[in-house]
C-alpha cells in the first residue's frame, strides 16, 4: 500500500510539471503569450519583454510578444520604431505619463501605424506621437477592427502628395473609431488629403466620435467621403473640438449620387481661420447637423452644394469670414 500511493504520488508530481512546461514553454518559444508587455529606451530587442527589467527596445518587438488582448506599456520617454508597426489583433499600446514615446517614419512605404485586426478585434492607442517626417503617407491607417480607441496621441508630419493623412479610416467591415483629446497637425500636401479621412469601401461601414481633437494646420482638417462604401456609410459626430489653420476646407462631407451616406452631427467646435470654408457638405447624401459651432475668419463660412445639407439648431455663430458667412439649408427645433 505504501509503494502504491508513493507512485501515485510520484505520477501526480511528474503530470503536474509536464503540465507547468505546457502551460511555461508558448511563451518562451513562441511568443504571443504574454498578457502584458514592457517597452523602454534602455530595453533590448533580445529581451522577452514580459517585466520591466527585461524591456523590450521597440513597440514592434513588443507587440510580437503580447498574446491577444494584452497590452504594451511604455516605460520610458524615446524613439520607438522608424518604420512602423503593424497591428493584426486585439492590444492595448499605453503610455500614461512616461514622456513622449515616438513612432517615426523616414520614408513613403512605412504607414506609422496600421490597423487590420479582424472582425471583433479592439485596439487601443494611448500617449503616442506618431510622425511622419515630412514624408509618410500617414499616421494611422485602419483597415478592419471591431473598435479603435485613440487617446491623447499627437500625430504629424504625414505629407506624402495624394495619401497623406494623420488618420486614414478607410474599412472592409463595420468600425467604430473613438478619438479623444488628440493634436492632429501638419498632415497632407496636396489636394483631399490632411487631417483625418473618413471613407469606408466596399462593404465597409464606420461610426466615428470625435472629442476634444485639434486638427490644425493640415491641408483638409475633417474629410467625411462616401464616395466608395456601402449604403450604411460613415456617420461621425465631432464635438469640443478645434479645427484651425488648415490650408484648405475645415470639415467636409461628399457624396455621389450612387454613393453612401456622409453623415456628421458638428457640436460645440471651433471652425477657425481656415482658408477654404469652414463647413462644407456637397452631394446628395452629405448632411450635417449643426449644433452650438463657431464658425469664423474661414475663406467662406458655411456652405452646402450639388444638394448637400446643412441643418442648424439655430444656436451656431457665423460671422467675421473672410468672404460669404453662407447659410443653413434647414433647421430643426429639438423637443
Amino acid at each position: 500500500m505504501t509503494r502504491a500511493v508513493t507512485n501515485l504520488a510520484l505520477s501526480c508530481v511528474a503530470v503536474g510539471a509536464a503540465l507547468a512546461l505546457l502551460r511555461a514553454a508558448p511563451a518562451e518559444a513562441a511568443g504571443m503569450n504574454w498578457v502584458q508587455t514592457f517597452v523602454s529606451n534602455t530595453g533590448s530587442d533580445a529581451n522577452p519583454c514580459n517585466e520591466p527589467a527585461v524591456a523590450c527596445g521597440s513597440i514592434a518587438r513588443a507587440l510580437s510578444q503580447t498574446a491577444v488582448g494584452g497590452e504594451v506599456t511604455v516605460l520610458t520617454a524615446g524613439l520607438y520604431g522608424l518604420t512602423g508597426i503593424v497591428i493584426n489583433q486585439s492590444v492595448y499600446i499605453s503610455n500614461d505619463g512616461a514622456g513622449e514615446a515616438t513612432l517615426k517614419t523616414f520614408d513613403v512605404p512605412f504607414v506609422g501605424i496600421t490597423i487590420n485586426a479582424g472582425a471583433g478585434a479592439v485596439v487601443g492607442l494611448r500617449g503616442l506621437a506618431i510622425d511622419g517626417f515630412f514624408s509618410g503617407p500617414q499616421g494611422i491607417h485602419i483597415d478592419q477592427a471591431s473598435a479603435v480607441h485613440i487617446q491623447n496621441c499627437v500625430i504629424r508630419n504625414f505629407e506624402d502628395p495624394g495619401s497623406g493623412y494623420g488618420i486614414a479610416l478607410q474599412p472592409v467591415g463595420s468600425t467604430q473609431l473613438f478619438v479623444s483629446d488628440t493634436l492632429i497637425y501638419n498632415n497632407g500636401s496636396s489636394a483631399g488629403t490632411g487631417g483625418i479621412y473618413i471613407g469606408p469601401t466596399d462593404t465597409g461601414s464606420a461610426n466615428v466620435v470625435l472629442d476634444r481633437v485639434h486638427l490644425e494646420n493640415n491641408v483638409v482638417g475633417l474629410l467625411v467621403d462616401g464616395f466608395h462604401g456601402n449604403p450604411t456609410g460613415a456617420h461621425v459626430v465631432i464635438r469640443d473640438s478645434v479645427v484651425s489653420g488648415n490650408a484648405s476646407h475645415g470639415i467636409q462631407a461628399r457624396s455621389a449620387p450612387t454613393g453612401a451616406p456622409a453623415f456628421l452631427v458638428v457640436e460645440r467646435t471651433a471652425v477657425v481661420n481656415n482658408a477654404g470654408t469652414g463647413i462644407l457638405a456637397g452631394g446628395p447624401h452629405a448632411t450635417m447637423l449643426l449644433d452650438g459651432n463657431v464658425v469664423a475668419r474661414n475663406g467662406v463660412g458655411i456652405s452646402a452644394a450639388s444638394s448637400g445639407q446643412l441643418i442648424t439648431y439655430g444656436n451656431n455663430r457665423v460671422n467675421n469670414n473672410l468672404g460669404a458667412d453662407g447659410a443653413p439649408t434647414g433647421s430643426y427645433s429639438p423637443i
